[in-house]
């Protein structure tokens, strides 16, 4: 840590947690009016889910170019840069008259809610070593993850109380807090500018994070755990009203148990992690995940098809997963500090570009039933597991260990 960055203050922390929420909060607060749209607009499941799955792929573009542009420029005027698109954004979807320029909102929203994934990690890297930097992106990671699985709840609310369009004033109201609130308080932590050569550079040093063989493991770990939860949030709403007939505001309530799960694994990895080696937790945490998934299979292949037995086993796979993300999202960071924000970016990039694809691929492969889905997640849950212990390795992931400590 340079010794002319000062620390951050937990309000801080928790500033930069809310910037880091700001953008998957406003991709999935819509969810629970997916099934609303389509009949307002009178167009297709597939075409309904592109507000979700296209706001995802302009996230994860962002990702690639925020990393590089804050390494550059700094991170507070990229922070505040982000978050005026996303309030800009979040006007144009609630004037959009036509599902195709609602889509296009979405994407401007998302583009710019994409800043604080990147930057607050960054800052975060900037200002504590390896050490430190772990528990404080637990935290980050915590909040990112578990303030968008609450949002559904909120979404279904406002759907009912002011209809679905009000969303997007609550989402515009957040980011024009985060907005000032930064502008006036948060203090600058890039001591040292990297230069920005443009695309050419911008790939090169990605293709450079991406020749480690450790950092792909860790990223596409990452990523994979992510397309989880990211394709169970995209369908589940649909499998709520289709498939066990239950109305789409009830799907928020259920939905409560999925980030308690990933608190309480998130709590878990913290608590335990100056005892347990960082291989210990990801890998523990990557065989929870799939045991839950194989539970919530054998419950709907014996005709258990109330809500509990899908939301119940899942959340404890997201408590295995609250155990893995932080920790393989730290040491892909960790991995080149002098490139934390691209480093950061890609790691984005791989998390939310892989789940966008899977969270259109679940509209096109839907059959009524929930089947596909969990197969889908199954499979990902697995290659997080396989791509962590063929890209790390155990033995890489002690020395690793011993260099954190985390």
């Amino acid at each position: 840590m340079s010794s002319s960055v000062p620390r951050l203050s937990l309000w801080m922390v928790a500033l930069l947690s809310g910037a880091s929420a700001l953008g998957p909060a406003s991709m999935q607060i819509l969810l629970p009016a997916l099934p609303v749209i389509r009949e307002d607009f009178s167009i297709s499941p597939g075409t309904a889910q592109l507000t979700l799955s296209l706001s995802m792929l302009s996230i994860a573009i962002a990702t690639l170019f925020y990393g590089p542009i804050s390494d550059r420029f700094g991170r507070k005027p990229t922070l505040i840069a982000g978050t005026i698109i996303t309030f800009m954004g979040s006007l144009f979807c609630l004037a959009a008259p036509t599902v195709d320029l609602l889509i296009l909102g979405r994407i401007i929203q998302a583009f710019g809610g994409a800043v604080g994934l990147v930057v607050a990690r960054a800052i975060v890297r900037d200002v504590y070593g390896p050490q430190e930097s772990a528990k404080i992106i637990s935290t980050l990671v915590m909040v990112m993850v578990v303030i968008p699985m609450l949002s559904p709840a909120l979404g279904g609310e406002l759907m009912v109380l002011f209809g679905w369009r009000s969303v997007f004033v609550v989402i515009a109201l957040f980011s024009a807090l985060i907005l000032v609130i930064m502008h006036l308080h948060l203090p600058e932590t890039l001591v040292e500018p990297a230069p920005f050569e443009g695309i050419g550079g911008m790939l090169r040093t990605f293709q450079l994070l991406l020749q480690s063989r450790v950092f792909r493991g860790y990223g596409f770990s990452v990523a994979f755990v992510s397309v989880v939860f990211f394709s169970f949030i995209s369908a589940a709403p649909e499998i709520m009203v289709t498939v066990l007939g239950r109305p789409a505001t009830e799907y928020g309530y259920y939905f409560v148990m999925i980030p308690a799960g990933f608190m309480a694994g998130n709590y878990l990895s913290r608590r335990f992690g100056g005892r347990l080696s960082i291989f210990q937790l990801i890998d523990t945490g990557s065989k929870i995940s799939l045991a839950g998934i194989t539970v919530t299979l054998l419950f709907q292949a014996y005709g258990f098809h109330h809500p509990i037995f899908l939301f119940f086993p899942i959340a404890v796979a997201v408590f295995g997963n609250g155990m893995t993300l932080p920790n393989a999202q730290a040491g892909a960071i960790n991995e080149f500090p002098r490139q934390a924000g691209s480093a950061s970016g890609l790691t984005g990039f791989l998390q939310m570009g892989l789940s966008a694809a899977a969270a259109q691929l679940v509209a096109v492969i839907f059959n009524e039933t929930a089947y596909p889905l969990l197969i889908l997640m199954f499979c990902a849950s697995l290659a997080s597991l396989l791509c962590f212990r063929f890209g790390v390795g155990k033995p890489d992931m002690e020395s690793l260990n011993e260099k954190s400590n985390i």
